[in-house]
């Protein structure tokens, strides 16, 4: 079974080319997955829009509401960067429904990736920060309702401070929130994550790895997880136009196997969400995004053959 990938045409709401937040990055990401055969028939799974009944599980029901009757306050859309108009409402329904689907498919395979999600800045009252609906939140408050797990863990590697799912998921003593982000960075105020880790501007490759290295495996011993939710924002690469540190392509390649390799090493399901990315160049940022995919395919595909061999032991 190839690497589950949940995607959907309409995670392009078509903004416009100049506008800071690359929409068109979303089919470029699928153009790159094709590139590097990824892209099989099997592989592929496409979200319905997401219930307003889910989505009231984590933001408040008038803000939903709203949302999906594009009549968001203008304050609120300045808040978030954009108007909330019916290809923004479907998009936000789309992406938040992708990552619900992308962590039952984790559930049962595994590892599965989402092509888009890690709207983290989205708060239980309204959205913020280019984020409509928190869709990490928004999952994770589906699964516990449903009982489909007791314990979820965030992992939060965007460069920007998960703000929204710490605020979302903060009295949920079932789920817990890390992130590991740029100190100087959006957003000003922070609502505290279970665990915070900031780093100073120009943080590089060797410096970022060493202390995450230091930090998975306190996470995995604290508590026995039924699911991560991975959030690999690449706003964290030196060429990002807001990111302030300085990962190179190795490195993020780096992080993403150390992620994905500790968890799944301890028999974690994880669910991956591409995050942040901000480039004037977007096809050499949807290269960026598509190295999470690239790196959970590689560990599905060694997991398939270890399990053969197993077989073919017995």
């Amino acid at each position: 079974m190839p690497l589950q990938i949940v995607h959907h045409p309409d995670y392009d709401a078509g903004f416009a080319v100049n506008h800071r937040f690359p929409m068109s990055k979303y089919p470029l990401l699928m153009e790159a997955l094709r590139m590097r055969g990824l892209t099989a028939p099997e592989a592929l799974s496409m979200p319905e829009p997401a219930p307003a009944a889910w989505l009231k599980l984590a933001h408040a029901a008038d803000y939903v509401d709203q949302v999906i009757a594009c009549a968001v306050p203008h304050k609120i859309e300045r808040e978030i960067g954009f108007p909330v108009g019916p290809r923004v409402s479907l998009r936000a329904q789309l992406a938040t429904a992708g990552t619900v689907l992308a962590a039952r498919l984790a559930l049962r395979h595994g590892i599965a990736c989402n092509t888009a999600g890690g709207s983290h800045h989205a708060k239980r009252a309204q959205g913020a920060g280019f984020c409509t609906f928190n869709d990490v939140a928004v999952a994770s408050a589906v699964l516990l309702e449903e009982g489909a797990l007791d314990n979820i863990l965030v992992v939060d590697l965007d460069v920007h401070q998960g703000d929204g799912t710490a605020d979302i998921l903060r009295d949920e003593p079932r789920a817990f929130t890390f992130s590991m982000h740029g100190e100087r960075n959006y957003p000003v105020r922070k609502i505290a994550s279970d665990l915070d880790v900031a780093l100073p501007d120009g943080t590089g490759d060797a410096a970022y790895l060493e202390r995450l290295r230091a930090i998975l495996p306190e996470l995995t011993e604290s508590k026995r997880w039924d699911l991560v939710f991975y959030n690999a924002g690449v706003d964290v690469h030196a060429e990002d136009r807001l990111g302030r540190l300085a990962l190179s392509d190795d490195g993020l390649r780096a992080r993403e196997d150390l992620v994905i390799g500790h968890f799944r090493s301890h028999g974690i399901p994880l669910c991956g969400v591409i995050g942040g990315g901000y480039s004037t160049d977007v096809p050499a940022l949807a290269a960026r995004h598509a190295i999470l995919f690239e790196v959970a395919a590689r560990h599905v595909e060694v997991a398939a053959r270890h399990a053969g061999s197993t077989e073919s032991r017995q």
